[in-house]
């Protein structure tokens, strides 16, 4: 068919349509990047609108543009304008709903209205060693108080000792619209969040297992199900938290995660007597069921209670019995995948959300965790029950949580909950000097 005809078509397609057709062939990758056709898509997208307007005013723009700005611009030229003022948008319209923020919790109010909006979903790319990728889209995740979990599952995973690294991506429609009308193949945006070295799937990351699955935990935030029997992938569960969520999950490239903007410090206008007025939330959880639910006010600590690099937050002191908290119902991780379900005891997930003394979040994650019994005595080792210990570390801190399973009443009580906060990252956040 003539070329001239090609465009004549091509020119009543809408710009997803247009994007697609240019994979078609390297003929018609070069007729869908004519400028006269994008200049059409850019001026009806972005020309403001006037009331006195004629009905043919778009048609009048484009031909006015085009023999400005046509001829002395480089194929595909007006179509990379499009593309980059449609980024612009979404992160401009990202950055307005993000504004508001809940003086409580510290974090956006319209995270899950934002997750939404924009139409995100999560992706996983896993890598072979000889380079081949394999993309999964989600299959199911549920939205929590302050994370949501993104399982992945199916019969067509690829041989896991084939595997080398798994990625987690944001994804998002190319045009913040097009989501509405879903279809198998869409054009999205992928951001990276977080690369896992599959090699690390040893007895030093299981964190439990049943009769049918082994788990595995991965900085940060990953737990990976395996088939006892075949030792192949069951399923894939990631628990993301809200801070800087959507931004993570939208603003980066397929390649190179999102950077956070330069942290300004804040200043501490009273570093002689160490941390104060900080706040806590904790939640434990696992399949839309919540062991705690927890929020701890006024925490503060002195400058000198310092060790090992880190300084000492105690939320619940283990000699006060008031602060002594219970878990709600028998601790388990529930995992499900397109053929079996189950529960592994003593597992669930994990959400930290740690504000500073100006309601700033200071320390966020996400993460699997389990409840192990401690290798050498502690002094809660004295109450009347067994003992438990669950225990987190990343760079910016360390959570060690203790509790004594009471036998009478069936449940887990914690004793102890303490916070070790990195001082470097302490120095960073407010400038200081510890």
């Amino acid at each position: 068919m003539p070329s001239e005809i090609l465009l004549k078509i091509f020119s009543y397609l809408d710009a997803v349509s247009l994007l697609c057709t240019g994979c078609v062939s390297r003929r018609f990758y070069h007729l869908a990047n004519d400028n006269f056709i994008w200049i059409g898509i850019y001026s009806t997208a972005f020309s403001p609108a006037r009331s006195n307007w004629k009905f043919n005013s778009v048609e009048k723009i484009a031909m006015s543009m085009s023999f400005l700005s046509v001829q002395d611009k480089e194929a595909g030229y007006w179509k990379k304008e499009y593309i980059t003022k449609q980024i612009a948008s979404v992160k401009a319209a990202l950055a307005d709903i993000l504004k508001p923020v809940n003086p409580y919790t510290g974090l956006p109010v319209k995270t899950k209205e934002a997750l939404r909006i924009f139409g995100l979903g999560w992706a996983i790319i896993l890598k072979e060693k000889s380079g081949k990728e394999y993309i999964m889209e989600h299959v199911d995740l549920s939205i929590n108080d302050t994370s949501v979990t993104v399982i992945w599952y199916g019969k067509k995973w690829p041989c896991l000792a084939s595997l080398s690294t798994l990625d987690l991506c944001g994804m998002t429609p190319v045009f913040t619209d097009w989501y509405k009308t879903p279809t198998k193949h869409r054009l999205r945006w992928h951001s990276l969040i977080a690369k896992y070295n599959l090699s690390h799937l040893t007895v030093s990351t299981m964190i439990g297992c049943d009769r049918l699955i082994r788990i595995f935990c991965l900085h940060p935030g990953l737990l990976v199900g395996v088939w006892k029997k075949e030792e192949e992938l069951a399923f894939v569960m990631a628990n993301l938290h809200f801070h800087h969520l959507v931004e993570r999950s939208t603003l980066g490239s397929a390649t190179i995660p999102y950077e956070l903007p330069p942290h300004s410090p804040f200043l501490d206008d009273s570093p002689e007597y160490g941390l104060h007025g900080y706040q806590l939330h904790v939640d434990l959880h696992s399949g839309g069921v919540f062991y705690l639910c927890g929020t701890f006010r006024n925490l503060f600590t002195k400058r000198g209670n310092i060790e090992n690099g880190h300084v000492k937050l105690i939320v619940i002191h283990l000699k006060n019995n008031r602060e002594h908290l219970p878990l709600i119902g028998k601790v388990g991780l529930s995992w499900k995948t397109d053929i079996f379900d189950g529960c592994i005891k003593s597992c669930s997930m994990m959400d930290v959300t740690l504000l500073d003394e100006h309601g700033k979040p200071f320390w966020c994650f996400s993460s699997p965790v389990c409840l192990r019994s401690p290798a050498t005595p502690s002094d809660s080792s004295s109450f009347l029950g067994q003992t438990y210990n669950v225990d987190y570390v990343d760079a910016e801190g360390r959570v060690h949580v203790e509790l004594v399973w009471i036998r009478e009443t069936e449940e887990y009580l914690i004793v102890n909950l303490v916070l070790y906060l990195s001082i470097a990252k302490i120095n960073h956040w407010f400038g200081t000097e510890y």
